[in-house]
């Protein structure tokens, strides 16, 4: 999928050291493919902010920014049906992962209990966001996970 009509830009905000780089994707939540698809695109996010847009993005933060994208879309794959909304953005030393879908009941994030096979999405998230937010919506709900660009503040 391609980023939604005019999402994907760069907006200084008064320094040159803070700008935004924002996209936005939808897809078909109903297709499995769609996890594969938000990793895919995440990657290219985060490639493009770093060489187009001369943001520094580590391997670190590439690799925690793909497996929250991982686990807030399969979430949304497999208990929301329909579309899914992505939003990527990179502003003040972070990268802000959204998921919109259509689901409004809230996930709970469960503890930790190492002899539970799966559903460990929300825990993880939980872990290596600097913050995470659930917004329910009308037309269900946004979760959205901030992650420090230095990595400082997030475990390895």
């Amino acid at each position: 999928m391609e980023p939604l009509e005019g999402t994907n830009d760069t907006v200084q905000l008064g320094h040159a050291d803070r700008r935004v780089h924002c996209a936005a994707y939808a897809l078909d939540g109903n297709d499995a493919g769609c996890i594969a698809d938000a990793r895919h695109h995440a990657a290219t996010f985060l490639g493009e902010a770093g060489t187009r847009h001369r943001l520094p993005v580590s391997q670190r933060v590439r690799d925690l920014t793909a497996l929250v994208v991982s686990e807030l879309v399969t979430n949304a794959h497999k208990y929301a049906p329909g579309p899914v909304l992505m939003e990527l953005r990179i502003h003040a030393g972070s990268v802000e992962v959204s998921v919109c879908d259509t689901r409004p009941a809230v996930p709970a994030v469960r503890g930790v209990d190492p002899g539970r096979i799966g559903q460990h999405g929300m825990e993880i998230i939980q872990a290596l966001a600097d913050r995470l937010s659930i917004e329910p919506r009308p037309d269900g709900k946004r979760i959205t996970a901030l992650l420090s660009l230095t990595g400082a503040t997030s475990p390895a």
